[in-house]
């Protein structure tokens, strides 16, 4: 199987050497033909598209040049949550790529939990969504109690100035862009 080797540290003060030392070697082992190295020194936080190395995995992914990328450990390849984590293996997936992580060897699709793993990372990634909403919806109910108004600020005159402007001949787009609302909007205002 030909392998990329992708490597991320986070700062310039750190060194990928012993990751890809490690990587190389088990690579060799397992008889993979190791073709190109990605690194990346930077946050794991920031996207794949902020990510050069990353990047160019993805890229090399699309048009299927590799068979399984092996990377350190899963904080090494993203440290954006577990949705956004499972979107990258997710994708891999999507292109035939097989993964494989060195250091928490479950994190794999070659085994015969590939499907258990991914499955588990899927319910992980809906519970997170879940958590963000609810610390969204915590959010806006601490403004509200504080007295913030959320929403489009309510300008009462603005459904006569509506009519009136289509009642001028004006066009939907028109009356949006002279009230700074949306054409939908517009068009519900004179209905």
């Amino acid at each position: 199987m030909k392998c990329i080797i992708y490597s991320r540290v986070s700062t310039t003060d750190q060194t990928t050497e012993n990751q890809i030392l490690q990587l190389r070697e088990y690579a060799e082992k397992q008889g993979w033909e190791v073709i190109d190295v990605k690194t990346d020194i930077c946050s794991g936080s920031k996207s794949a598209d902020e990510r050069v190395g990353l990047r160019e995995v993805f890229e090399l992914a699309r048009r299927r040049k590799f068979d399984v990328l092996l990377f350190w450990s899963l904080d090494r390849l993203s440290r954006e949550g577990t949705r956004k984590t499972l979107e990258y293996l997710s994708r891999l997936d999507n292109y035939k790529v097989k993964w494989h992580s060195y250091s928490e060897e479950y994190i794999s699709s070659l085994g015969i939990f590939a499907d258990a793993i991914i499955s588990l990372m899927a319910c992980l990634a809906k519970q997170e969504r879940l958590r963000i909403s609810d610390r969204t919806k915590a959010g806006l109910q601490r403004a509200i109690s504080q007295g913030k108004v959320l929403g489009r600020p309510k300008r009462p005159d603005i459904d006569q100035q509506a009519v009136e402007l289509r009642q001028q001949g004006y066009s939907f787009s028109r009356i949006a862009n002279e009230l700074n609302i949306s054409k939908t909007h517009a068009y519900k205002l004179c209905q």
